[in-house]
């Protein structure tokens, strides 16, 4: 896989990007302000229950697991394809937790179960110490297979359900319900701001140099004294730890109730997919991605509906969407490689510089 040079451009000092904690406006903050007042306060009043449902909080926590996996593979340079066995981790350790302690907010739940999924990462990025590309995305692919079988093998992790199906604990933050669908999206959308804003700091801070010295050559990053083995095993639990989260957001936030089966190798690839398509290296590309894949089927099946309706079997259609999404993924990364973000960025430099850019 081709490298890539960081989109983010850091300007802090040395010994201000050490800290996991800095402001989050920068330069321009009253689109940030405006931004975050609409998401927060105008969205909850006047979205309905489909958009929240079945667009934003889908979105949202696609968006956190895209996040998850750039950090270890557009930042870091590791490749995996078991972000789904990651997510499922997370989803019935956050399960498990909150069902076995009573009493456990569910904020802590679902930073617990994201801290089992960082841990059990650990685990499966430690033959990325000595084997790397291909052979590491078989390692990562055996951990997809393995962790559906064992919740299913095992039915402790699902507190003994037949089908192995896990559901939904109440989800109430300070005595606040948040079962409805805005609260559920207003959930979902206060994890994934401070989640993205931490990554954002480590990105720009000295572990995401290290990451990015690794990931273009790990050699010469160790060489210059970047602990090379600890950058990597790290980049493997803060991905699996946002993973993890997402996981359990998807499950308590989106579906509901979800089988160890959910979290299968289609919804890696879809993950995969999200970090490609938006751009690797890039916080905002995840978010991209997300949009991508969540809004282009909902387009398409709209569409459908309203101007191929007869023309096109129902029981093809999810096959020529797939088929239409499929080839429009191939159209992007032959037009732009580093994904839309960058292709955003690049129509904006020029809009900038218009009209003395070229056309």
């Amino acid at each position: 896989m081709r490298s890539h040079t960081s989109t983010v451009a850091p300007d802090w000092t040395h010994a201000s990007s050490a800290r996991l904690w800095r402001p989050p406006l920068g330069a321009r903050p009253w689109w940030i302000v405006i931004g975050l007042a609409l998401a927060l306060v105008w969205l909850p009043r006047v979205g309905g229950d489909y958009l929240f449902s079945a667009v934003l909080v889908p979105w949202l926590v696609l968006s956190l697991a895209g996040l998850g996996l750039n950090l270890l593979t557009g930042y870091a340079g590791q490749l995996s394809v078991g972000s789904a066995a990651f997510m499922c981790v997370g989803a019935f350790a956050s399960y498990n937790l909150l069902l076995r302690l009573p009493g456990l907010p569910l904020p802590a739940g679902l930073l617990l179960g994201g801290a089992v999924a960082a841990a059990f990462g650990v685990l499966v990025g430690l033959p990325s110490l000595r084997i790397k590309g291909f052979y590491l995305i078989v390692s990562t692919l055996a951990a997809q297979f393995f962790v559906p079988w064992l919740f299913v093998r095992f039915g402790w992790f699902s507190n003994h359900n037949p089908s192995g199906v896990i559901s939904a604990p109440r989800l109430v933050v300070a005595g606040q319900d948040l079962s409805s669908p805005a609260g559920r999206y207003l959930l979902t959308l206060a994890v994934v701001l401070l989640l993205t804003l931490l990554a954002r700091n480590l990105a720009n801070g000295d572990i995401g140099r290290q990451w990015r010295a690794v990931r273009d050559m790990d050699t010469a990053a160790e060489v210059i004294g970047i602990p090379v083995r600890r950058a990597k095993l790290l980049a493997f639990a803060v991905s699996s730890f946002y993973l993890g989260v997402a996981g359990a957001l998807w499950a308590f936030a989106y579906v509901g109730t979800v089988e160890p089966h959910g979290f299968d190798l289609a919804r890696s690839f879809q993950v995969l997919f999200i970090v490609i398509l938006g751009g690797l290296g890039s916080v905002a590309g995840a978010f991209l991605g997300a949009a991508f894949m969540v809004l282009f089927p909902i387009l398409l099946s709209n569409l459908a509906t309203q101007w191929l309706a007869g023309l096109i079997d129902p029981g093809n259609f999810e096959n020529a969407q797939k088929i239409v999404l499929g080839s429009l993924i191939i159209f992007i990364l032959i037009r732009e490689p580093e994904g839309l973000w960058r292709l955003l960025q690049r129509r904006w430099q020029r809009w900038r510089s218009w009209p003395l850019s070229a056309p």
